[in-house]
């Protein structure tokens, strides 16, 4: 399959042809100064379209700059998804009408070829709400539509995936901080394959200092800025073009002028270099302790691919928490599509750090890929419901704690069967100690594990007074303490808190029928009940041992208004009302 991937901007057209599977780019173009000239997106489409005219064209990949709410994944794009791009015009007003007006132009050359939408903020989609939330009053933000996005998703999303190639590891299982520093410059926390942190935010301008971008700055500086006599579009290009190590250095915003000049001794070109290092660094341990560890470091884009000084700068005194920086792999490191990973940490680092090649158009070209082999003839669509159950709060326990608990002779009492084959709750319940709180009466699941893991409910949270990690079951790593108390003894445990994520039991012609496998994240629409909702991150989990069903707490249970009469002390409440249904379109599989 051969995919054109096009970046549309206000005034150029970037293109590239290419076959997602062998990556090699079969052609790499730009059509520069649209709207001068008579020339417009259409003639620019055209002339790429004219290039490429010895090679087929079975699909088209587009970049779009902000995909807003709607958007969790790369979409295939209707008159529908053309309306919802328009939408989020107001939150990216720079991006999004030159991203349309190169889907429009696009699309009319190319009526009978699939396209598909990639969007910058998709990878940020589930960013919990304690990251994408402003603290300011609710309803001025809600009716503003001000919350944090974060961009640069395509680009921390490839290299997240390459690193944990690299380290040998899923990339479910490990906490990593990404730094895309190019002249836009953004950081993110990805903990355990998603993004749960990012610097930028509403807009492009929040986070690390950019090229000519401030970055973070007190919004009190810009009140009296304003109040000086400064306009709004005078504020705004300041910010946007005359900030960062442009504003900071006198000398541009290109990087490689700046060293110079500091190396001769100027003292603007140096605070420059060092307000920029020190902002990326504050970021880099910010989000080790928002993960609670860290598994790696990934330097890319222009700056973290290329420049050695700023490297070593940045990753230079880690050593107390696991990262030893080698300074000869660092100026050894060189990366390319061929090679694109470069280790840049010593060999006992516990925490790595690597410089990783990106690639977005590569990227878009293969979401654009799965995105069309994810699309079922309409024939062979399936209607099946997903019956729901909601999990209230539980815990499992292994062999040692459970007689710590309940006594050395003690074993588990069948209290009933739940759902899932060969799961019951057992008569043995704990109390839950928390700095804030208890809760009393937490049911044992049986049989025994291998490792401690009690779930809970966001509510259950706060009354502890807890900050749990919200978890696929069984990664308890890094996860939150809890003090366990059971009739023979108490029991502290330094992690295995977690409030577990929704998920979906499927036996395996159930996920065939659904054409999606372990591992993938959907939306389930759950209707039939007093409230229709839609879930998204929904992790499907295969196994000959599953039967089909879809598991949320009671918090979720209660948004959807499913669960009024549900006790706190049940583990499986059966839902009969409501049931789910996959919406397959928005199916999206986590790199790794």
């Amino acid at each position: 399959m051969n995919v054109l991937v096009l970046n549309a901007g206000s005034s150029t057209l970037k293109a590239q042809l290419l076959d997602p599977e062998k990556g090699e780019p079969l052609l790499s173009m730009s059509v520069e100064r649209i709207g001068e000239g008579g020339v417009t997106h259409e003639s620019a489409v055209a002339q790429v379209l004219e290039k490429a005219a010895a090679h087929t064209v079975d699909a088209v990949g587009h970049r779009v700059v902000h995909g807003g709410e709607r958007f969790m994944g790369a979409s295939v794009i209707d008159e529908a998804t053309e309306a919802a791009i328009e939408a989020c015009v107001p939150l990216a007003p720079l991006h999004n009408p030159a991203n349309l007006a190169g889907i429009r132009a696009a699309r009319r050359a190319l009526p009978n070829v699939p396209h598909v939408a990639v969007f910058d903020t998709a990878f940020h989609a589930r960013l919990p709400r304690r990251a994408k939330t402003y603290a300011i009053d609710t309803a001025v933000a809600e009716k503003h539509g001000l919350r944090r996005y974060g961009f640069h998703g395509t680009s921390h999303g490839y290299v997240a995936d390459l690193a944990a190639k690299h380290l040998g590891r899923p990339l479910a299982e490990l906490r990593i901080v990404s730094l895309h520093l190019g002249n836009g410059a953004s950081a993110c926390a990805i903990e355990l394959g998603h993004s749960t942190e990012t610097s930028m935010g509403l807009t492009p301008l929040e986070g690390l200092v950019m090229g000519t971008r401030a970055g973070d700055i007190d919004p009190g500086a810009l009140l009296m800025l304003l109040r000086a006599g400064l306009s709004v579009d005078e504020l705004d290009t300041l910010l946007s073009k005359k900030s960062g190590l442009a504003g900071l250095s006198g000398a541009g915003n290109d990087l490689r002028d700046i060293e110079r000049r500091a190396a001769e001794g100027d003292d603007r070109c140096r605070l420059a270099i060092t307000v920029y290092t020190h902002r990326v660094r504050k970021y880099v341990g910010a989000y080790a302790a928002a993960m609670g560890g860290l598994d790696a470091v990934v330097l890319t884009a222009g700056i973290g691919e290329n420049s050695v000084s700023m490297r070593q700068r940045i990753l230079q005194r880690f050593d107390f928490m696991g990262l030893a920086f080698d300074e000869d792999r660092n100026a050894d490191a060189r990366v390319s599509h061929a090679k694109p990973v470069a280790e840049i940490s010593g060999a006992s680092s516990r925490v790595r750090a690597l410089v990783v090649k990106t690639n977005e158009e590569l990227s878009i070209g293969r979401q654009t890929a799965e995105v069309i082999a994810q699309q079922r003839p309409a024939t062979a669509k399936v209607e099946l419901a997903i019956p729901i159950a909601v999990s209230a709060r539980h815990l499992h326990l292994d062999a040692a704690s459970f007689a710590h608990l309940f006594g050395a002779d003690a074993k588990p009492t069948r209290h009933r069967d739940i759902s899932q084959p060969g799961q019951y709750a057992c008569e043995e319940k704990v109390n839950l100690i928390g700095p804030r709180g208890r809760i009393d009466g937490v049911r044992l699941l049986g049989p025994l594990r291998s490792k401690n893991q009690v779930e809970v409910s966001r509510t259950d949270e706060f009354k502890l007074g807890v900050d749990a990690p919200i978890r696929d079951s069984g990664q308890v790593g890094g996860s939150a303490p809890i003090i366990l108390e059971g009739p023979k003894g108490t029991l502290t445990l330094s992690e295995g808190l977690i409030c577990a994520k929704r998920h979906v039991h499927m036996a395996p012609e159930d996920a065939k029928s659904f054409g999606v496998k372990d591992g993938d994240e959907i939306e389930v629409a759950i209707t039939g009940g007093p409230r229709d909702l839609v879930f998204g991150d929904v992790l499907v989990r295969v196994s000959d041992k599953y039967k089909l069903e879809m598991h949320i707490d009671t918090d979720e249970a209660n948004a959807a208004e499913l669960n009024a009469g549900t006790a706190g002390e049940l583990v499986y409440t059966g839902v009969d009302m409501a049931r789910g249904e996959l919406r397959e379109k928005r199916i999206h599989r986590p790199a790794g």
